[in-house]
């Protein structure tokens, strides 16, 4: 079993690049792992103004339905995602679905 020979510095700083700058877009670190290396981050949900966007709906006269069920469904949801190393040493980043 090879140990940790696929991670150079590159990687590695690329790795801490790019959680770097999740975390200046307003992620969070919930799990991290330096021995394999990977690194869960989660972004909490934002709130809707439901009020708000009823009266831009009504105003619009029903267009803006369309960006508040946008908002409401997708955009509201907390985001997980995952970067990590990989065998090869690229580093990748993926969503994480919750159930």
């Amino acid at each position: 079993m090879q140990s940790n020979q696929y991670i150079n510095e590159e990687s590695l700083q690329k790795f801490s690049t790019i959680i770097a700058n999740k975390i200046s877009n307003g992620f969070v670190i919930t799990e991290r792992n330096d021995a394999l290396p990977f690194a869960v981050l989660s972004k909490d949900a934002k709130a809707v103004d439901h009020g708000f966007n009823f009266l831009l709906c009504c105003v619009t006269l029903g267009l803006w339905s369309i960006a508040w069920i946008y908002l409401t469904y997708v955009s509201s949801r907390e985001k997980k995602i995952l970067v990590a190393i990989d065998e090869d040493g690229n580093t990748f980043e993926e969503k994480c679905y919750s159930e």
